[in-house]
């Protein structure tokens, strides 16, 4: 159980904002935009706020601007807890806020990851049977090194006293709908209107935008040809498998490839599976063999070639920092 299952039973409610290195400005200012604008519309404090880190030194974020904390984690003092975490987040050594993220949830605190704060959940254990989610660009990463866990593509999940969502605007969805539960529609309305927002988007919306607009192309055939690409990166399907399940040809599908993207369906196949190998080798651990596997390689040595023709550098060389 959360605090937001219900009104408020204290005001001002206290909000702990954790920043981790590489945190993203989006992210954070879009969770904590949010509760000034309440406090300005009711005229009252109905929520109050203190920035933290792991040490209480200032915390640099992905865009290389530095924020100088209240003080460092360790009160159990809060209502709600947010951590925003970024870049990276895979390697980032804060052995003091997992410790004390297991202690404030075992008191009662309320728990908010924003971005990739679920990598940090994970590790602290408190994502066991929890459904969760991450930023997209993460989401293969994260199942990846967590396979036993439950992670979603939603924009946000609420899994009792732990909540989660994928970063950016939809940290700003996430408050706004938490708004909502506490102080009812007309609440949160207010708030999506001050930040000229049109809607209230809904949890179950996708975190990407639609294949035809992230291609920016409309033929049906060549979309759902694209569709099966991504959704088979790890067992590939060859071309004439393909063709077929979209009812083309492969002479024709070869067509819609070069008519619309300039390439052929072997090379965007192709790339598709080496930006998936890239994402895996900088934002996991897992050994080089297994992220060949994952991305449609049957070999490392094979992978390791196919990756530096492509990249130009060798696949050992985009780990991140260990």
């Amino acid at each position: 159980m959360s605090i937001f299952d219900h009104p408020p039973e204290r005001t001002p409610q206290r909000f702990g904002f954790l920043l981790l290195e590489s945190f993203p400005l989006m992210g954070f200012a879009s969770a904590l935009e949010p509760l000034r604008a309440v406090n300005a519309q009711m005229e009252k404090s109905v929520f109050e706020w203190v920035l933290l880190s792991e040490d209480g030194e200032p915390v640099t974020s992905s865009s290389g601007l530095k924020i100088a904390p209240d003080e460092a984690v360790g009160s159990e003092d809060f209502d709600v807890v947010v951590v925003v975490a970024g870049l990276n987040v895979e390697h980032v050594e804060c052995p003091r806020t997992i410790s004390w993220l297991r202690r404030i949830i075992r008191v009662g605190v309320t728990i908010v990851g924003v971005s990739t704060a679920a990598y940090v959940f994970a590790r602290a254990g408190i994502l066991e049977n929890r459904r969760a989610t991450i930023h997209w660009e993460h989401v293969d990463g994260l199942r990846e090194d967590y396979p036993h866990l439950d992670i979603s593509t939603e924009l946000f999940e609420i899994d009792g006293a732990v909540i989660t969502c994928a970063g950016g605007t939809a940290a700003m969805d996430l408050m706004i709908h938490l708004i909502g539960r506490q102080f009812g529609h007309a609440a949160a309305a207010r708030v999506t209107d001050w930040f000229v927002l049109k809607r209230i988007r809904d949890r179950h919306e996708n975190q990407r935008m639609d294949l035809r607009s992230r291609i920016g192309v409309s033929h049906p055939k060549l979309l759902a040809a694209i569709a099966l690409m991504e959704e088979n990166l790890e067992a590939p399907m060859n071309r004439e498998e393909i063709a077929e399940a979209v009812n083309l040809s492969t002479r024709q599908l070869e067509r819609l490839f070069r008519k619309y993207l300039h390439s052929t369906p072997r090379k965007y196949y192709f790339s598709l599976r080496m930006h998936k190998a890239q994402l895996l080798l900088r934002q996991t651990s897992l050994p080089i063999l297994e992220v060949a596997l994952a991305s449609g390689f049957v070999s490392a040595s094979h992978f390791a070639k196919c990756y530096r023709e492509f990249f130009g550098r060798t696949p050992r060389a985009d780990r991140g920092p260990s």
